[in-house]
């Protein structure tokens, strides 16, 4: 049985693409996406709760600010290749910016999201999964706990 992208390429009558081709605000959106799917997980995973708590605690994890702190504690932990992808996204010029962050803020989250986004459709799901882990146990160290039951 086929895995991964490929199986869904396949369901849906999808092109492989290839990624170098991908527009870092298109990694970024696809990154966004996986990102948030993966922290939702967490949250619910540690416990049933009302729904509107589990947004509330989302929306402080995925916001430009902390995706912004989460980027700058992994920085150290990125391959060169990584290095390039998020600064491809940061560089990116943009047309929005979100609400409650600073353009600095917002330009590194969006960076993060590109190589979320590049990680997920190279399929590099260990090597994200790990670098989420690692940025959220070093904001844990730094007293920004994820929030859980």
């Amino acid at each position: 049985m086929e895995k991964g992208l490929d199986r869904l390429r396949e369901m849906f009558g999808l092109e492989n693409t290839d990624i170098r081709t991908y527009s870092p605000l298109t990694l970024a959106y696809i990154g966004d996406g996986i990102y948030e799917l993966i922290i939702r997980t967490i949250l619910v995973e540690k416990g049933n709760t009302q729904v509107n708590k589990l947004h509330q605690r989302a929306s402080r994890l995925v916001k430009a600010s902390a995706q912004s702190q989460m980027i700058q504690t992994l920085t150290p932990h990125l391959t060169e290749e990584e290095l390039s992808v998020f600064r491809r996204g940061r560089n990116a010029k943009s047309f929005t910016m979100a609400k409650n962050a600073t353009m600095s803020d917002y330009r590194r989250a969006t960076g993060f999201e590109a190589l979320m986004g590049y990680l997920y459709l190279t399929e590099q799901w260990e090597r994200m999964l790990e670098l989420i882990r690692i940025g959220i146990q070093e904001g844990e160290q730094n007293g920004e706990k994820i929030p859980g039951k």
